[in-house]
């Protein structure tokens, strides 16, 4: 339910920025230049660019969503969130010969996470003691009790009674309605229950927003890293575990590249290497990186090599096939014209088919870098003592989430970084694409 609704907020809140900037600001920020005097779009890349408009946007909209799913404190819209403070429900205990009493239970609700706070002093916080009530008259005697947030508490309602449940009280009644074993009251503070064994129990109301346990609040977040740089985690700082990782990352990526880009050139040249490496190529490309764990551990044992090695596997058919898409896709026309003008195959090899061919092998290392960040989490499980990947799964065996997400953010902004960077390099290099 909870993923519908974010996804529905996210897709509404496209549609309205998107009908905002179209209607509203048409004017402010339409495009200059003469591409906006082309009559025909649909189909032409160079005349789709995006709108950075649209991706502050987008960017904000989903870190509106993070907050307004937490108990974040920064002042945003929020979804309603989970009951805290005094609520009072009733009970009614009637016992063998039929006589009943009524008690009332006074539950305190407080946040989850009050125990992971301190004070000015140094001193972690503490649940709150339960209210002090009034025991009432009769043999039902009144309750208190305290709970947490997202939490559960099973209600041993009888410990100050006159008439133990031993004794044949049972609990028949909540806020006057008739309740039996198994039978549930929603209340608007939360759910009371009664267990097989006629047990009154109290779950607080949840609302919409995720507890810090699966979901942290972005401050939480925020203060992690910042812990996480001065404090570090497994005995290495965050910036020792982003180098190791961003090191093995290049590494296999550098290997896989070197590699895969004159194979894939042979591939697309010669009628002999596409025959040769073709089934291997084709036959290697569908195995998931993941599954060549074992063979690693087994060749190359569980140092730094069967990493950089699992990587490189995982880059080096994606730079094969973009590079042999890159020849494959080189305009005859223009091998043709160079022969004529005299141009022998060296010069035909380095002046035509590569300058032709670097696009597609750009676009091919965009990818092979992207799936080689999402391999390095699972390379990093081959006994790695460092790394981001082992950061987060060590952290999540112990539920710091807030580690967790930390690792997830730092692994998105790189490769982010690392994808601008050679689209950079690529406009640098490869000045020439989609204009010849």
């Amino acid at each position: 339910m909870t993923g519908f609704l974010v996804l529905a907020l996210y897709v509404g809140a496209f549609f309205g920025s998107y009908f905002v900037l179209s209607r509203l600001l048409q004017g402010a920020f339409a495009r200059k230049g003469f591409n906006k005097l082309k009559t025909v779009t649909f189909g032409d890349e160079s005349a789709v660019v995006a709108n950075r408009i649209a991706s502050v946007l987008s960017v904000v909209t989903v870190f509106w969503l993070w907050v307004a799913f937490t108990n974040s404190v920064i002042p945003l819209p929020k979804l309603p969130g989970p009951y805290q403070g005094q609520m009072e429900f009733t009970y009614t205990a009637t016992l063998p010969d039929g006589s009943t009493d009524d008690a009332t239970v006074t539950m305190l609700v407080y946040p989850e996470d009050i125990q992971q706070t301190v004070d000015a002093e140094g001193n972690p916080g503490r649940a709150p003691e339960a209210v002090e009530v009034e025991p009432g008259e009769g043999f039902a005697k009144n309750d208190s009790d305290t709970v947490a947030r997202y939490g559960f508490k099973v209600l041993n309602v009888w410990k100050n009674d006159d008439v133990s449940k031993k004794d044949g009280s049972v609990v028949t009644h909540i806020n006057g309605a008739p309740v039996s074993p198994g039978d549930y009251v929603e209340v608007p503070e939360g759910t009371i229950g009664i267990t097989d064994k006629g047990t009154p129990t109290f779950a607080p109301a949840v609302g919409l927003r995720m507890a810090r346990l699966y979901l942290p609040a972005p401050e939480v977040v925020l203060e992690r890293f910042v812990r996480l740089n001065k404090e570090g985690y497994q005995n290495f700082t965050l910036w020792e575990h982003t180098r190791y990782s961003l090191q093995r990352v290049l590494l296999g990526f550098l290997f896989g590249a070197l590699i895969g880009i004159p194979i894939g050139y042979a591939m697309g040249l010669t009628n002999w290497s596409r025959g040769w490496f073709d089934p291997i190529v084709e036959f290697m490309r569908p195995v998931p990186p993941l599954a060549l764990i074992p063979l690693m551990i087994i060749w190359f044992g569980i140092g730094e090599l069967s990493k950089v090695i699992l990587l490189f596997l995982a880059a080096l058919w994606i730079m094969i096939i973009a590079a042999r898409a890159g020849v494959s896709g080189v305009a005859i026309t223009k091998v043709h014209a160079a022969y004529s003008l005299g141009a022998s195959k060296w010069q035909i090899l380095t002046k035509v088919i590569v300058p032709n061919s670097l696009p597609e092998i750009f676009t091919g290392a965009r990818v092979a870098m992207g799936v080689c960040w999402g391999t390095v989490v699972a390379a990093e499980l081959v006994a790695a003592e460092v790394g981001l990947g082992k950061m987060i799964v060590v952290a999540s065996k112990f539920q710091l989430t807030d580690i967790v997400i930390v690792g997830i953010i730092l692994i998105g902004v790189i490769g982010f970084m690392i994808d601008v960077g050679m689209r950079k390099l690529e406009n640098w290099l490869v000045p020439w694409k989609g204009r010849v």
